[in-house]
């Protein structure tokens, strides 16, 4: 069995993730294609992570792959999570999760309403609420939240969550129908009325944002094509760190590694896997720094994380899985990153990382505050080490 090392993993790492610099991405659509998907739940984590991979990337460069090319799309997806795929990705995305998150939020809305009281047929009226919905987005239009709502009185309504519980409120039924709608690939999320950092999305038709529906495939299609590109992108893994990012079965996954072919590897006496046409030892990159977004697809791509994590989980990572800022130091995590009050950023160190290693970061610390310039880009998701208010530099 071939055997990978730490050293090629992280060899691996930061070249097919574009983050050492002699292999950056062309453009922005190259740098997601290389990640499989980018993460977009934080709106500017899309516009940081790219920013990290391509050189002199602009907010208009993501912003035209967006709206105007449309090469990328904003679609729900793997574990319920919105993503900006490429294009030619999204088939496989929508068989191989966003179907089976749209049946499961389909059942569970359905069920909060009738619970609620609010309709005694709740899947009548999502069905009477979905098509209404399309009506108002015919004829290429676009429409916001708020239009919507307008327009569609079904939309209407409020669950109560959490009742008598410091953390509990109203939930509006609104949004989840249109969760459901984009899950299914009938809608997506269009242009942006809100800067790059804010998500303030408008709704259109899937069929009249991309001029076509959204290619059917089966759902084995789906995940054998989904765990090829992911091989590519974060091999070798193993079948957990599969499962965990495309929030399937083992079952599922195991059909898939059978599908593509996949070569069992040794990692440090755990079973990983590659692509079989990847089998090839990765030379070693020259050592890279990068300071890495929230939710970034590198730092959130494998469930067993300690070969670049170490006993930094805890203080990068929340309490319900979710990364903040990393600072990375030749393919580890060393800390992380804040955005001071003056609007500089601020490495956060977890350890010694000599001076090279040092000089390395504060120098993308410069160069990120000079991309910035000014914006103030707070986590959506804070880490320990992101809320504390002195920084170890």
């Amino acid at each position: 069995m071939r055997t990978v090392d730490l050293h090629e993993r992280r060899a691996r790492l930061a070249r097919r993730h574009r983050l050492a610099p002699p292999h950056r991405a062309r453009d922005v659509v190259d740098a997601a294609t290389s990640l499989v998907a980018l993460h977009g739940t934080d709106p500017a984590t899309v516009y940081l992570s790219a920013r990290s991979r391509v050189e002199d990337m602009a907010v208009e460069d993501m912003e035209r792959a967006l709206y105007v090319d449309r090469s990328l799309v904003k679609h729900l997806a793997m574990r319920r999570t919105l993503w900006v795929l490429p294009r030619e990705a999204l088939a496989s995305a929508q068989a191989a999760a966003s179907l089976r998150v749209a049946d499961r939020e389909r059942r569970r809305l359905v069920a909060d309403v009738e619970r609620a009281g609010l309709h005694r047929d709740g899947t009548g009226w999502l069905a009477a609420a979905g098509e209404q919905v399309l009506t108002v987005l015919s004829d290429r239009r676009e429409a916001s939240w708020a239009d919507l709502r307008a327009a569609v009185p079904l939309l209407e309504g409020s669950i109560t969550y959490g009742e008598g519980k410091s953390w509990g409120g109203q939930s509006p039924v609104g949004p989840r129908v249109l969760w459901v709608l984009s899950a299914e690939g009938r809608i997506v999320r269009a242009t942006n009325d809100g800067a790059w950092t804010v998500a303030r999305h408008r709704w259109a038709t899937t069929a009249s944002w991309l001029g076509e529906t959204i290619r059917q495939r089966t759902e084995a299609e789906g995940v054998a094509d989904l765990v090829q590109r992911w091989l590519r992108a974060f091999g070798p893994g193993t079948e957990a760190d599969l499962k965990w990012w495309l929030g399937t079965t083992l079952t599922a996954v195991r059909r898939a590694l059978a599908d593509v072919h996949a070569v069992e590897v040794d990692l440090d006496g755990r079973t990983g896997y590659l692509a079989a046409d990847d089998l090839e030892p990765v030379a070693p990159a020259d050592p890279w720094a990068a300071l890495l977004p929230p939710l970034d697809p590198t730092t959130m791509g494998w469930y067993e994380r300690e070969w670049y994590l170490g006993a930094h989980r805890s203080q990068v990572f929340d309490s319900t899985g979710n990364a903040g800022p990393t600072a990375w130091w030749d393919g580890r995590v060393v800390g992380g990153w804040r955005i001071g009050e003056s609007g500089e950023v601020v490495v956060q160190l977890l350890e010694d990382v000599g001076r090279d290693g040092r000089d390395a970061l504060e120098g993308e610390a410069g160069r990120l505050t000079a991309w910035l310039a000014g914006v103030r880009v707070l986590p959506r998701f804070p880490s320990p080490l992101s809320k504390t208010l002195s920084a170890d530099t």
